[in-house]
């Protein structure tokens, strides 16, 4: 078995305008003074990276790191939610996700696109010129609106739109695998990929990739009412990153999983900072040790309570605490016969 690598943390939550959150040497350094071994980097964060001179220099990557690693933390993965966000985008959300972009393409859907493809690949070739072999993204989604069926959806729309995401992405998954990169789809309320059964449907339609995988995240089955236990088993072999998340589901007599469009500290289903919130923990973590998980355990605070710095200490101790260093022997061992295969016949009368 294998040991989880961590603390780590994410830290798109966290860089800003204010010292020690806007720039690479300062927020590495807090990190580490939180307890952090590990950071996660948001890619789209110029503060932080320089995303075009990762993907061009091995020099730049290398230097990169070792301002990290001189100040107490590794560089665990870089992430694409925002651009991965924008490679599919149905036009109800154009509006919405224009921002995610750079200016010259805003208010161009094709462009934005066409910008976004080319900012993952960018980003997955900054990781593997950094070692990595995991990256960090979102699906996009073009069938999101319908996810409700009401209206009736007309045969087959679904299906389209699996079709055209797998389309999308196919380039990019192969442009990962000649990178030695796998991509870690977090699954999530919002885009095509929300949970296991939509998973499945965009694997079909890639050819069941190799590079194509989950982040898994506890939080957002918990919202969703889905057995985040059992999420585990059935995809033990497609789980590549893992987000230490927590979150709360208590419906009322006024509102469930939909929560009638509440601000977040008014919904049913909340996140929370770590140990505030339902996930058991304890579970996930054994569970993670029992499919070798070997990757990063990585903090992503969301909390509509907590002050972030101190959900992002207090995170960092409850991950060490829930890390389980695997057993090399078994427990039995001191009671070992000692028998062969000759012995094994013998014992079964054969």
């Amino acid at each position: 078995m294998k040991t989880i690598k961590g603390p780590a943390l994410f830290l798109a939550q966290f860089a800003g305008d204010e010292a020690p959150f806007n720039s690479w040497d300062s927020i590495t350094k807090w990190a580490a003074d939180c307890g952090y071994i590990g950071v996660q980097v948001p890619s789209w964060d110029g503060r932080l990276i320089d995303l075009a001179k990762a993907a061009e220099s091995k020099d730049y990557c290398d230097t990169f790191k070792g301002v990290a690693a001189e100040n107490g933390v590794a560089v665990t993965e870089l992430s694409t939610h925002l651009q991965g966000q924008l490679v599919a985008v149905h036009p109800a959300y154009d509006t919405a996700f224009d921002g995610f972009a750079a200016p010259e393409v805003r208010g161009n859907p094709k462009a934005r696109q066409e910008w976004a493809v080319d900012q993952v690949k960018k980003a997955l070739t900054a990781s593997k010129n950094m070692g990595l072999t995991a990256h960090a993204s979102f699906s996009g989604a073009l069938a999101w609106p319908f996810i409700y069926p009401w209206p009736q959806r007309p045969a087959g729309l679904i299906e389209t739109a699996f079709d055209e995401l797998a389309r999308r992405w196919k380039p990019i998954l192969d442009h990962a695998d000649e990178c030695g990169v796998n991509v870690c789809y977090e699954i999530h309320p919002g885009e095509d990929l929300h949970d296991g059964v939509t998973f499945e449907m965009f694997l079909e339609r890639v050819n069941n990739h190799p590079r194509a995988m989950m982040l898994y995240d506890p939080s957002h089955y918990v919202l969703q009412c889905l057995d985040y236990l059992d999420n585990i088993d059935i995809y033990a072999e497609r789980i590549g990153m893992f987000h230490v998340k927590d979150a709360e589901f208590n419906p009322t007599g006024r509102q469930g999983v939909y929560s009638g469009y509440q601000p977040w500290v008014d919904r049913a289903g909340r996140f929370r900072s770590l140990g505030d919130g339902q996930c058991d923990f304890g579970a996930i973590f054994s569970k993670m040790a029992a499919i070798d998980f070997d990757g990063w355990a990585v903090v992503e605070w969301e909390c509509c309570l907590k002050h972030p710095e101190d959900g992002a200490r207090e995170g960092a101790q409850f991950v060490k605490e829930h890390i389980i260093r695997v057993t090399e022997k078994a427990f039995d061992d001191f009671a070992d016969g000692g028998t062969d295969e000759a012995g094994n016949r013998k014992m079964l009368g054969i």
